[in-house]
């Protein structure tokens, strides 16, 4: 597991958020822990390193 910070696009507040590495290829729906608006999460891994990652409204 990985820590990754980011910023939501709702009301811009930085959120932290623990990632499994070891799965390579993620996209799931989360809701923002400040404002609980649903969010599109993507994220890549290449050798448990974290390659891609984004955050999006517009699923």
């Amino acid at each position: 597991m990985i820590e990754h910070f980011f910023q939501c696009p709702y009301c811009w507040q930085q959120i932290s958020m623990l990632i499994d590495s070891s799965i390579e290829h993620q996209s799931y729906i989360e809701d923002c822990e400040n404002c609980c608006n649903p969010m599109q999460i993507n994220a890549s891994f290449i050798n448990s390193e974290l390659v891609t990652f984004s955050v999006n409204q517009d699923f």
